[in-house]
């Protein structure tokens, strides 16, 4: 049987396109999460920048997170723009950055600038398969659908809401759970972002596999929450 596995959701500030700043608020976030896994909000290293530049998994700008990572035996999951260009998640650890993501269901208003990801995806950290989504894409519960049949443990979400959005992570979430059997993490953007989000939702939340609320941020930046997922 799987050992526990600690979550961390983590919602730092941002700056418009300066990844290299945000990428020492997301080192700071996982020094601070003391967990196995940190999950980070749609976009997190650019904001929600429809026009950003593409972050390649060798940028040198990423060096902050991978030393954190390295620091504390922790596994990041960044919201970025990727190549394709897509709108992506990165995963960080000790040993460097890869895409393991890209978001399927692409907003009108991003499909001018991004393509969409092709299919679902899961990731397997210390025996637990973690299905990945990115904000829209949890609203479809085909979507979730899809990832469970890959055989998951958890789902986990990095999003962009607007503030009087924020009821809909736990509505999400609480669904995936009740479908699928699985625990559920949500990243939210908390602070001013691109694309109109002048006031975003924050209220990252973990639930688990019963639907139950077992953590959650404020909707102010630079909060974090913790749980654990267990079998």
């Amino acid at each position: 049987m799987a050992q526990p596995l600690s979550i961390a959701v983590a919602q730092p500030r941002c700056a418009a396109h300066d990844v290299a700043a945000n990428a020492v608020a997301h080192a700071e976030a996982v020094r601070a999460a003391d967990a196995r896994v940190v999950v980070f909000p749609e976009m997190s290293l650019t904001g929600y920048e429809l026009d950003a530049t593409p972050v390649a998994p060798d940028d040198d700008r990423l060096a902050p997170i991978v030393a954190a990572c390295a620091a504390t035996g922790t596994l990041a999951l960044v919201g970025a723009p990727v190549a394709g260009p897509r709108i992506g998640i990165l995963a960080l650890d000790g040993d460097g950055a890869r895409v393991v993501y890209g978001k399927v269901h692409l907003h009108r208003s991003e499909a001018i600038h991004f393509v969409p990801g092709e299919q679902s995806a899961v990731i397997d950290v210390d025996e637990w398969r973690l299905g990945l989504a990115v904000c829209r894409d949890t609203g479809f519960p085909e979507h979730a659908a899809k990832t469970a049949a890959l055989g998951i443990d958890g789902y986990v979400a990095g999003v962009v809401h607007a503030e009087h959005e924020a009821g809909l992570h736990g509505e999400r979430a609480r669904r995936a759970a009740a479908d699928h059997g699985v625990w559920v993490a949500t990243a939210a953007f908390a602070g001013p972002t691109g694309g109109g989000f002048d006031r975003t939702s924050g209220r990252s939340g973990i639930w688990s596999a019963d639907g139950e609320l077992l953590a959650e941020t404020s909707a102010a930046p630079d909060e974090i929450a913790r749980a654990v997922f267990a079998k």
